[in-house]
């Protein structure tokens, strides 16, 4: 971890002594949030609890590295329609976002894809929303996402904020969500997306993608460089109408 990063996020990061180990709690770290027809700024704080105690900043990022947080969640599914026999079927493989997903931040565009490939599959009639807990920030936890973040208020980038902490710029692995649409659903599928890494993964698996159907919207001010970034250094495809096309 390089030294501007530590200077970044050590002073960030409170040490709380509890009956069973160490809570570490990381923030406040800005969030504006959608509230009805309006916006207001939230500070998010994020914690982890842990067995020992450890001694510095760079400890804690090579633990969290190694111990592969995301793993300790679980994914689900939500079936719409005659998913198993309608011939035509919409899905989407949604990572877990908690800042986006469930308090509506407008530091990105997760929550907005969220409802409204949902709104997409009700639509169509037939089709599969995976929500892939094992997902958050890209595959890193969310503890260290909330450390990406502080980074990101500095003038990082999303994806110079994961390398910056130790982590790939996107870690996350579809085998398992793969397996249950194999269960779920022997014909082909058309997968909602602007990420061509999801695409080549499920092909790559075997299945019939017969189409892509893009998802942008709801850019503004909080997010027009997270997604800008998307485009320009994770090669998200973008749709027709967008300012990076």
């Amino acid at each position: 971890m390089q030294t501007e990063a530590v200077s970044i996020v050590d002073h960030k990061i409170k040490v709380i002594e509890s009956e069973k180990g160490i809570i570490y709690l990381v923030g406040p770290i800005q969030l504006p949030v959608k509230l009805g027809e309006g916006e207001a700024l939230f500070d998010w704080y994020c914690w982890l609890n842990c067995k020992e105690k450890l001694d510095d900043l760079e400890q804690i990022v090579q633990k969290l590295s190694a111990s592969n947080l995301a793993e300790m969640q679980q994914s689900s599914v939500l079936v719409y329609g005659d998913f198993e026999q309608a011939e035509e079927a919409w899905i989407r493989m949604h990572s877990i976002c908690h800042t986006g997903d469930i308090f509506g931040s407008k530091r990105c565009d997760c929550g907005y894809q969220l409802h409204e490939s949902m709104r997409m599959i009700a639509e169509k009639g037939a089709g599969a929303l995976f929500y892939l807990a094992n997902h958050e920030g890209r595959g890193i936890g969310l503890f260290s996402k909330a450390m990406a973040y502080l980074l990101q208020e500095q003038g990082y980038d999303t994806v110079e904020a994961n390398v910056e902490l130790g982590f790939a710029d996107d870690a996350r692995n579809y085998g398992d969500a793969i397996r249950v649409l194999k269960a779920l659903r022997a014909k082909p599928v058309a997968l909602i997306t602007n990420n061509p890494k999801k695409l080549d993964a499920l092909q790559a698996a075997g299945l019939d993608v017969t189409d892509r159907i893009p998802l942008w919207g709801d850019r503004s001010e909080h997010n027009e460089r997270y997604l800008d970034t998307k485009i320009n250094r994770s090669g998200h495809l973008a749709a027709s109408g967008c300012p990076n096309e």
